[in-house]
């Protein structure tokens, strides 16, 4: 097993200079931060407690509604907290937390979006190719990357998206993918979960309430051997 100690070399290399506790939930977490220098995709990992191989890992973008205001449309501050109770709980684990807002769009496009789903009754997804900008443009390779210079070899990954499983794959670690099965109670969210089903294959279970949705298994085909 690989263990990234606060006083190894590797982790001097990434991040020791940084190593605090963080309150939160009652407990106390050893934490570290390290910088993922991406001009598009960058933003940084948050090293909790002594993570080896087969930790938890949760590739987390920004989403100032979900996560700040507690929007009731998106499922991103639910699975943050999800995965942070869960890393927790262990003791160890990283959260990888990138800036890129609104898909990568920013949050200005991430609010025309909205407008534009409103007005026209398009999804997230269809808006933003309405508004002539891809569905999705962020890249997860810099934080594959920036794992794999940790040492991890194999990990936990917190995640619905195979397009995360894909990138820490071709990174050469190991995934084992742990999905995140969030419930939301708006018309809104409910639709925003159907459109990611649809559009990005996630892998979140059907929704009764919703139309023309149907049940989708993990189509990952397991860990590198």
């Amino acid at each position: 097993m690989t263990i990234l100690s606060f006083g190894s070399a590797a982790s001097t290399r990434a991040g020791s200079d940084t190593a605090h506790r963080l309150g939160r939930a009652g407990g106390q977490l050893p934490v570290r931060v390290v910088e993922i220098a991406d001009p598009d995709d960058g933003g940084h990992l948050l090293v909790f407690g002594d993570p080896g191989d087969g930790c938890l890992v949760r590739v987390h973008s920004r989403c100032l509604y979900g996560e700040s205001l507690g929007s009731d449309d998106c499922d991103c501050g639910a699975e943050l907290r999800t995965a942070m109770d869960r890393i927790q709980a262990e003791g160890s684990g990283v959260l990888v937390y990138l800036e890129q807002e609104g898909r990568g769009a920013g949050l200005i496009w991430k609010a025309r979006g909205y407008r534009e789903s409103e007005l026209s009754g398009a999804d997230t997804f269809q808006a933003y190719e309405r508004l002539g900008l891809p569905a999705d443009t962020r890249r997860f390779a810099p934080a594959a990357d920036a794992l794999a210079e940790l040492g991890l070899r194999r990990v936990r990954l917190l995640t619905n998206n195979p397009d995360k499983c894909r990138a820490l794959t071709d990174a050469g670690i190991d995934v084992d993918p742990v999905p995140l099965t969030i419930t939301l109670s708006s018309a809104r969210g409910r639709r925003y979960l159907q459109a990611k089903r649809v559009h990005r294959h996630h892998t979140i279970p059907a929704d009764d309430m919703v139309a023309g949705t149907r049940r989708r298994m993990w189509w990952w085909p397991g860990r590198r051997r």
